[in-house]
This record gives C-alpha cells, structure tokens and sequence, in this order.
C-alpha cells in the first residue's frame, strides 16, 4: 500500500490495484456455453420422452 502525506501530516493510504485483465469475445462464448446448450436440449429430450411414455 502507497502512504502520501497530505496538508497539515494527514496520512493518506492508496491500495495496491490488480492488473487488468483482457477477456477476448470469444473465450466469453466457450465450453460453459456450449455445455448449458447440450445440457437443455437433453432436458427438452427427456421431457418429451417421458410426456410421451405417461401418455
């Protein structure tokens, strides 16, 4: 933590910030996404499947 001292001997105390980090798009669009797509198209599949053996 950088300290400065002000007018009059205050103190003042500056934390130290992260680097900065840049996202590309196309990681933002990756295997999370993609998995969420699969896991609801198998949860539709099943849906149907289990409509269709109570009816």
């Amino acid at each position: 933590m950088s300290v400065t001292e002000e007018e009059g001997g205050r103190l003042n105390a500056f934390a130290k910030e992260p680097k900065i980090e840049v996202i590309d798009q196309t990681s933002s669009y990756g295997n999370s996404f993609w998995l969420l797509i699969v896991a609801g198209g198998l949860l539709l599949i099943g849906l149907i499947a289990f409509t269709i053996s109570i009816s």
